[in-house]
């Protein structure tokens, strides 16, 4: 799915399914069910990589796995790119990083914050730039709820304006009322893409792993869709059981010698060597 297909969803009023991604087996999994924005996200860190915080993910990382998402994906979906924390603090430098994401075979990039500079910038060179506002965990050091405030609702609004200005595709939603997302969405000609964002954005995305249940937590804008981690936990002890009382491997999981071949092993064993042939 290109740009102008996802950009063209907003005026339908058909919503945008995007879901992060860290891995080729899950982009395949993605694609095939249908999800239009394919989504590398810093939320690998601490999700998948064990971090403390999203901060901690670095440009290697991000690459690391863009590359794995990429090979999962054999169809249509878009897939997008994290810019992670300190790689785009400059216009120079956000380019040079979206360009090295770009080369590795994504669609888009995305970077958080109100930086109007870096998006006209990655903008003139052709770039597709996703912009992030309310909750911006690269910095925001507590997941509090953006613009609760008339005054804060209103400067973001006009924070979101002057993105899309500056040459923003799509504009990220996070952690913020729900008439604040939908005043955002309802002002902007471009699609809005919500997470905790409320039900009027142009589209929804969640954590990958939030969905399928790989976290023994629950949070409230999430629909948990899978249980992954009791049917990991389930099987995984149902292979450590069935190793231990020896069920595991059963006859017939394994592989034998021919029968001359192996009378000629035995020789061997019993200490004559084997005959050539």
């Amino acid at each position: 799915m290109n740009t102008e297909e996802l950009q063209a969803k907003k005026g339908r009023r058909e919503p945008i399914v995007v879901l992060t991604c860290y891995d080729s087996p899950t982009a395949a999994w993605q694609e095939a069910a249908g999800v239009d924005v394919v989504f590398c996200a810093d939320s690998v860190g601490t999700n998948l990589l064990g971090y403390d915080d999203e901060r901690q993910v670095t440009m290697d990382d991000m690459i690391h796995h863009l590359k794995a998402v990429r090979r999962g994906l054999r169809g249509g979906a878009y897939l997008l790119a994290d810019l992670p924390y300190g790689s785009a603090d400059t216009p120079g430098e956000a380019l040079d990083n979206s360009l090295r994401f770009t080369a590795l075979g994504a669609d888009g990039v995305k970077l958080e914050g109100f930086k109007p500079e870096v998006v006209t910038a990655l903008g003139e060179r052709g770039l597709d730039v996703w912009c992030h506002l309310g909750l911006n965990p690269q910095i925001h050091e507590a997941p509090r709820i953006q613009a609760r405030t008339a005054r804060a609702a209103a400067l973001l609004v006009e924070r979101a304006l002057r993105l899309q200005e500056a040459g923003a595709a799509f504009l990220v939603l996070e952690l913020i009322p729900e008439e604040v997302g939908r005043a955002v969405t309802e002002r902007l000609d471009i699609p809005t893409i919500g997470i905790a964002a409320g039900r009027y954005t142009d589209g929804q995305v969640l954590v990958v792993t939030d969905v399928l249940g790989v976290h023994e937590f629950d949070l409230r804008h999430v629909r948990r869709y899978g249980e992954f981690a009791r049917q990991g936990t389930r099987g995984i002890a149902a292979y450590v059981d069935d190793v231990r009382q020896r069920r595991f491997p059963a006859a017939g999981q394994g592989w034998r010698m021919k029968e001359a071949e192996a009378a000629e092993f035995d020789r061997w064993l019993s200490g004559h060597p084997p005959e050539d042939r």
